[in-house]
């Protein structure tokens, strides 16, 4: 039975005198795991399984990717940083984990953000911070935080930020 695609567990066991039960424990689908054309899944337990996509029934499951063995920890990160996030009215839409540790996130507006490497509670102290003060950064060029096309979290005291039809280069003819 564990054999089957959506079968995570099964247990048969006898029941005396004459009959047998089985128990079987579905994978749950959480998210998509590996590059754009993989087929594989990953269950609510981090573990990853292989499984016709076309059966998934939640079809905005975001993308999950990392070094092998990661499962568990990239599912973790993303249990954690969606919520920040999601505070923002901003869903991750993929998360990477890179084979040197570095996280990279992009949003459901395909904002791209690099949140770095470091552990886990730095990672989600750098993007918290960033998601605290993202309003009032945005709000000063009439913007909301959905307007943020790239993000880089990997600085010490702050983070760069592009925003989507703002420039702060000064053109030559505005400096005369």
């Amino acid at each position: 039975f564990e054999n089957l695609p959506w079968v995570r567990r099964a247990v048969v066991r006898r029941v005396f005198p004459n009959r047998i039960a089985v128990e079987l424990q579905e994978h749950q689908a959480v998210a998509y795991w590996g590059a754009e054309e993989a087929s594989r899944l990953l269950n609510n337990f981090g573990e990853v399984f292989e499984a016709n996509v076309g059966e998934v029934e939640q079809e905005s499951l975001p993308r999950l990717d990392g070094p092998a063995g990661q499962e568990p920890q990239v599912l973790a990160m993303y249990q954690a940083l969606q919520p920040l996030f999601a505070a923002l009215e901003l869903g991750i839409e993929e998360l990477v984990l890179s084979g040197r540790g570095g996280w990279t996130v992009r949003l459901d507006t395909g904002a791209a953000i690099e949140l770095g490497r470091g552990s886990d509670a730095e990672v989600i102290a750098r993007t918290n911070r960033f998601v605290r003060t993202l309003p009032q950064v945005t709000s000063r060029y009439d913007r909301r935080p959905d307007a943020v096309e790239t993000a880089d979290l990997r600085h010490a005291d702050g983070y760069a930020l592009r925003l989507r039809g703002v420039s702060t280069v000064v053109n030559e003819s505005q400096k005369k």
